[in-house]
């Protein structure tokens, strides 16, 4: 046999896999990764609103709300495929296996009825959430989200006694705000303000360089989880009220849950908001991060970019024990 052939044929030999079963299982585990991320990201966007509900996820008549039109346009154009929901009977481990992401915009005690009529989370429902998170699932939080589930109150509706939310509560703080990264406090009068963006360089916050400066329901916030890479900072120096008397917050975020991901952005009240090149930007950034379609940074900084945030703001007269 010719030297070269030889040689060839040895070439040949030392590219066969030593072991091919783990081989070939190591090859499908490439395919199946390769045919995840080409499958379009599918998400829930869960709308219920035990208490306040939102107009942007307000559905006239069943016609989808204004959010939801947004969205079906970001999807279009994202690879993005939205189901929308109401109703919290679906909660089942069964049912949250179809989405990568589960999106919420909802207000008050999910499990139960309250304000919007659509049926609650079950008590089975809301472990299968929290395990669906855990075990890998992604989450993100808009607006009113930070506004479900606070710490010692439940019931549907809009609690009036409201002094219990001017603390922190660190780990016996409600779950789901603990698993949120934070809690809704209140919110005084739209304004325009100013976010820093304090991390540019994940998924979606980068290209309107360093703040945003924009008319907006600014919520309040607290209970933060220290491992948050905070996104999106509130800077409080010059609002109107008393709800921003305290050093600058974070207003968005991302952080592990267990072998979940999970994002929050404060932001989302208003329709030109949710128009913004910037809010769709984030949004889908969030999305796809917590979808795994992409990675980001994520070293913890809220110490470093708001050394204050434990500090609130003082409870108004008006606000109930």
């Amino acid at each position: 046999m010719p030297v070269a052939a030889v040689a060839a044929m040895s070439s040949l030999e030392r590219m066969k896999p030593r072991h091919p079963r783990r081989f070939l299982a190591g090859f499908a585990l490439l395919l199946s990764a390769a045919a995840a991320a080409a499958a379009p990201l599918r998400v829930l966007y869960f709308t219920k609103s035990s208490g306040f509900e939102h107009s942007v996820i307000k559905q006239d008549n069943g016609n989808p709300s204004y959010s939801e039109k947004v969205l079906e346009k970001l999807g279009r154009r994202e690879d993005i495929v939205f189901t929308t929901s109401k109703d919290g009977s679906l909660f089942s481990p069964e049912y949250l296996a179809q989405f990568d992401v589960l999106l919420f915009y909802t207000s008050g005690d999910l499990t139960t009825t309250g304000t919007d009529r659509y049926p609650g989370i079950t008590v089975q429902g809301l472990h299968a959430l929290f395990d669906y998170v855990a075990n890998g699932g992604g989450f993100v939080g808009l607006h009113a989200c930070s506004d479900t589930f606070h710490t010692q109150e439940r019931g549907g509706g809009n609690n009036p006694r409201r002094l219990l939310r001017y603390r922190n509560y660190g780990e016996h703080a409600d779950p789901f705000a603990r698993m949120l990264g934070g809690e809704f406090i209140r919110h005084g009068p739209q304004q325009v303000a100013t976010a820093t963006v304090t991390d540019r360089k994940f998924p979606g916050f980068d290209g309107f360089g360093d703040e945003l400066k924009v008319m907006e329901e600014w919520y309040t916030l607290k209970d933060f989880r220290p491992d948050l890479r905070v996104l999106l900072l509130m800077q409080t120096a010059g609002m109107e009220g008393g709800d921003y008397a305290r050093p600058p917050f974070p207003l968005a975020w991302a952080r592990p849950h267990g072998k979940g991901r999970v994002a929050y952005n404060a932001m989302g009240h208003r329709e030109d908001v949710w128009d913004s090149a910037y809010f769709q930007s984030m949004l889908t950034g969030m999305l796809k991060w917590a979808g795994k379609r992409v990675e980001a940074e994520l070293t913890p900084n809220l110490e470093q970019v708001a050394p204050g945030h434990a500090t609130l703001q003082p409870p108004p007269p008006e606000v109930k024990q």
